[in-house]
């Protein structure tokens, strides 16, 4: 059976306080029940209370998917100013102290924190999930195996992070070494077949790893409650239309390669030590580096291989109807992602960290 390729978007947002700039805690205010009450499942807590999550419904396509996800976004920066809050998607804060944010009340967040420690409270991060419905499991796991290669790719274009704790990180994604930190993180080895995984999973529950396979938190996963694909990687992009446009390239990607593996064909694989080469070049440098060809043994420049990507995914973007959100993906390489946008203000601004996020603000409500 043809998988139904549907989206669904999940973004984490940060609540700030409008006159220090500083993360606020959204728990000192009804924020959270009144979003509760007008977006119902869509809206939701995170450990930290100065998080904020929201989900689009399982969308058709990508013309469904932004329209939920703008109107999200709508409604969530008005429930913030309503209760005297800012609202800003990027991936890390600029300048906030994870060792002053408050856990959330709940006995599952207080679980993490109880197992994980210093790791959990520090992870103060802001993240874009992306799931590709793909209802065949064994599909879903050669899908997942082959898509392991783009995710280095998609994370250059989705780099929102580049200051923690009031530092200029060098790193345009540093929201990947932070939650580095976490065990069952990062891209996965390949899985021969779903009951491979399966086993995988029985095995971390049966010797008390963990309680259920949400715990792993791999940079993508075979949901374990869901039909989908879901890409974990990404930076929350500072717009919207960015955060669409790398749906879009997701669900593209599974759609290609899905094709390949009805024809009996395969994307190659290459090992997990190969992928965090990449890996790290993309948190490091965006769009600005260089990742690795594994097949010509070749560094190429990241906007170069972009161009490449682009090609490679074109034939399936028509039948998605899909090729005005791709088109997105071009505009970031001309602007420069969230991270680079935001180092420029930084520069101008003469290292003003409060500028920068009011620029961010501002960038989260562009377009809407």
């Amino acid at each position: 059976m043809r998988p139904s390729f549907s989206l669904g978007i999940e973004e984490e947002y940060q609540t700030i306080d409008p006159v220090t700039r500083d993360l606020r805690s959204h728990i000192e205010t009804e924020m959270l029940a009144v979003g509760k009450l007008r977006l119902q499942e869509r809206v939701k807590a995170e450990m930290h209370t100065s998080v904020v999550e929201v989900g689009t419904r399982v969308c058709r396509n990508i013309t469904e998917a932004k329209e939920d996800i703008y109107d999200l976004r709508r409604q969530m920066i008005r429930l913030a100013d309503e209760h005297k809050l800012k609202l800003v998607a990027g991936a890390t804060h600029p300048f906030a102290d994870w060792r002053t944010q408050q856990i959330y009340p709940d006995p599952r967040y207080h679980q993490v924190v109880k197992e994980l420690q210093l790791a959990a409270r520090a992870n103060l991060i802001f993240g874009l999930h992306v799931h590709v419905g793909i209802e065949d499991r064994e599909a879903a796991i050669q899908i997942m195996n082959s898509m392991r290669y783009f995710l280095p790719h998609i994370m250059a274009l989705a780099t929102n992070s580049p200051f923690w704790l009031g530092l200029n990180t060098g790193y345009k994604g540093y929201r990947a070494k932070v939650f580095e930190n976490f065990p069952r993180t990062g891209i996965p080895d390949a899985f021969q077949s779903y009951s491979e995984f399966e086993n995988y999973v029985n095995l971390l529950i049966r010797t008390n790893c963990i309680d259920n396979a949400k715990k792993i938190w791999w940079d993508i996963r075979p949901h374990p409650f869901f039909n989908t694909v879901e890409v974990r990687a990404c930076d929350i992009p500072l717009r919207a239309e960015e955060t669409v446009a790398i749906a879009a390239l997701i669900q593209a990607t599974a759609a290609y390669l899905y094709q390949l593996h009805e024809s009996n064909l395969d994307y190659r694989h290459y090992a997990r030590p190969l992928l965090m080469e990449n890996k790290f070049r993309a948190v490091r440098y965006g769009l600005e580096g260089k990742l690795i060809d594994f097949g010509k043994q070749t560094e190429v420049p990241e906007r170069e291989l972009l161009e490449e990507y682009l090609a490679l995914i074109d034939p399936v973007v028509d039948e998605l109807d899909s090729r005005w959100a791709i088109e997105g993906i071009r505009k970031i390489m001309e602007t420069g992602t969230g991270a680079d946008r935001q180092l420029k203000v930084f520069e101008e601004t003469k290292g003003d960290l409060k500028a920068v996020v009011d620029y961010m603000a501002q960038e989260t409500a562009e377009g809407l």
